[in-house]
């Protein structure tokens, strides 16, 4: 199905410019403030003209970023609202056709790269950014199974998650009290 069944492109600006915190897409840690991510704000002056995102929302950075060859897509999960620069292709999934959480785990795979590449073209890359337009990449088509399996997905996804997250802990603990031990050894 056509990203623009699943989902509706955010076009909201932030024209009374209610929102002051800047976001930007990290392709590590998702949507997150300018200015805990770079220590400053890098956004213009006026925020009339960004995207006003709310909890939930998605956003699509056209730009290449390490193991995000075909730029990244992160869902703003740490704040209630922020602004985005235009640049970005902002959307809010509909909930009665796809789970959010399913998206999360979906845009993280490369289940939808071929269909970025298809419109992508070759050469199409200035200075690291795809030239994908906002009606193309509504267009793309993408193998979304039923509400029922999604949901299904996103909880095995969270729970193998939880367990690497506690066993990363575990490890951490473990080398702690091995570093310890050998200090301790040759005092």
């Amino acid at each position: 199905m056509r990203l623009s069944e699943i989902c509706h492109r955010i076009r909201c600006k932030n024209t009374e410019e209610q929102c002051k915190r800047v976001l930007t897409i990290a392709a590590q840690y998702g949507l997150v403030s300018q200015e805990e991510f770079f220590n400053k704000n890098v956004a213009s002056e006026n925020l009339s003209g960004y995207y006003l995102l709310q909890n939930g929302d998605f956003a699509y950075n056209k730009s290449y970023s390490g193991d995000y060859v075909w730029g990244t897509v992160k869902r703003l999960d740490n704040y209630e609202q922020g602004v985005l620069s235009p640049l970005y292709i902002c959307f809010r999934p509909d909930s009665a056709k796809v789970d959010s959480d399913f998206l999360v785990y979906y845009f993280e795979s490369k289940k939808w790269h071929k269909a970025v590449a298809d419109i992508a073209g070759e050469g199409a890359r200035n200075h690291g950014l795809l030239n994908i337009s906002v009606i193309d990449y509504f267009n793309t088509i993408h193998c979304i199974p039923s509400m029922d399996e999604q949901k299904q997905v996103a909880q095995i996804m969270s729970t193998l998650l939880s367990k690497i997250a506690r066993e990363q802990r575990i490890l951490n603990c473990y080398t702690t009290q091995r570093q310890y031990l050998l200090r301790q050894m040759f005092i």
